[in-house]
Parts: structure tokens; C-alpha cells; sequence
């Protein structure tokens, strides 16, 4: 975590995103620091779909293929999220973030479907 997979030498001169048809992100605040203690990412672009967890940023591949399916927030909520996955600290357990990925990957999909909610 926190770093990068560039080499020793290796320099990004540029940075391309595709813009997405739909997309939101929604997270999880500790009350204090307003860090996202988890924080979920989803996208749909003309051919793929992209739903991105942080922190131990991944992208969810079930998730993915559910949405690709039909892109709703039920297709999604019955899907588990392994909590090895995810990281531990004093602020939350792997088993409550994997949980709190699933209900906010379901408030990601409802947002990207309704902007402004």
C-alpha cells in the first residue's frame, strides 16, 4: 500500500482516462479524520464495466460480471467479498469492510443510475 509499481529509473510523463457513460463513488468515513475507511469506485464505459475498492485498491471481478449482466444494485447484493482481500486497523475489521464493500458498491450503482442523489 502506498506505493507504486514503477521501476528504478521509470518516470509517467502522461496519464489517459477514458470518460465513463455512468460512474460514481461512494465511501465510508471515519468521523474523525474523514479518510475513507472504505471507498468504492464504479464505472460503465461503451464495453466494459470497472468497480474498484480502496483502500488495498482491487478491482472486483464478480462484481464486474454481475453489472455486465444487468446493472442494477440487486444484481450485486448477494455477492460476498472475500476479507483477506482487505486490510485490518484499529478503525475497522476486514470481515466490516468486506461487508461495508458490498453496501456501498450497491449505493455506487443506485448514484451512477440517479447522479445527484
Amino acid at each position: 500500500m502506498l506505493e507504486t509499481a514503477l521501476q528504478d529509473g521509470e518516470l509517467i510523463i502522461g496519464c489517459r482516462f477514458n470518460v465513463p457513460e455512468r460512474a460514481a463513488y461512494v465511501k465510508f468515513c471515519n468521523p474523525v479524520s474523514r479518510y475513507a475507511i472504505v471507498g468504492v469506485f464504479v464505472a460503465s464505459f461503451d464495453d466494459q464495466l470497472r468497480v474498484a475498492v480502496a483502500p488495498c485498491v482491487h478491482r472486483v471481478a464478480e462484481m464486474e460480471r454481475a453489472l455486465a449482466r444487468r446493472f442494477s444494485a440487486d444484481s450485486i447484493a448477494p455477492i460476498s467479498i472475500d476479507p483477506q482481500q482487505l486490510n485490518e486497523d484499529p478503525h475497522a475489521t476486514a470481515a466490516y469492510r468486506a461487508h461495508l464493500v458490498n453496501v456501498l458498491a450497491q449505493r455506487a450503482v443506485a448514484r451512477s443510475m440517479n447522479p445527484g442523489t
